[in-house]
């Protein structure tokens, strides 16, 4: 099969599924620099679905609720994951908070891969899905960082996002100097 938005999505799943993974089992500094990543992927992940992907289910015969249900669990992952955020990954209560950060965000992949992703492929000729991973990547390269709750239509990516993306990116840039 060539390589298209539900393809790439879906190793960023796996890559996702890793990443929690290493964190649990990760101490000290290898553990902040897997949640960062964490963080990171899951920040540009969820920008790009709400900007490219959900928009081109929404006019798929059904998909207006299938999209609604995920957009809702994106915010209350996104809520949670800002919370986690702001706390040092060996501060206490964070494994609790992770383990719940966890199940909402694989369930979520799994919601989108067993009801949205289908919907996609069906609605979605091959050409324009394969065209629509370059424009996911594209979203991605310039996406926010960080979580930003309320922050999930496409139109709200389009008006935040771009500040948005350039505060995350110099947080990251001046915490990577300070070695936090």
């Amino acid at each position: 099969m060539a390589n298209d938005v539900i393809t790439l999505l879906e190793q960023q799943h796996q890559e996702i599924r890793r990443l929690f993974g290493e964190v649990e089992r990760a101490q000290g500094d290898q553990r902040k620099d897997a949640f960062r990543e964490l963080v990171r992927l899951l920040s540009v992940h969820e920008t790009a679905e709400e900007e490219l992907v959900h928009p081109e289910v929404r006019r798929a015969e059904g998909g207006e609720p299938v999209v609604d249900a995920r957009v809702g669990e994106e915010h209350r992952a996104k809520e949670l994951l800002s919370t986690l955020d702001g706390l040092d990954p060996d501060a206490e209560g964070f494994d609790t908070l992770l383990v719940q950060l966890r199940d909402d965000v694989l369930a979520h992949a799994e919601h989108e891969e067993r009801e949205e992703f289908p919907l996609l492929r069906r609605a979605t000729e091959q050409k324009r899905l394969e065209a629509m991973a370059d424009m996911v990547k594209a979203a991605e390269a310039v996406a926010p960082t960080h979580p930003h709750p309320g922050v999930e239509s496409a139109a709200a990516n389009v008006l935040a996002g771009p500040p948005a993306a350039v505060m995350d990116r110099a947080r990251d840039a001046i915490r990577k100097v300070l070695g936090r």
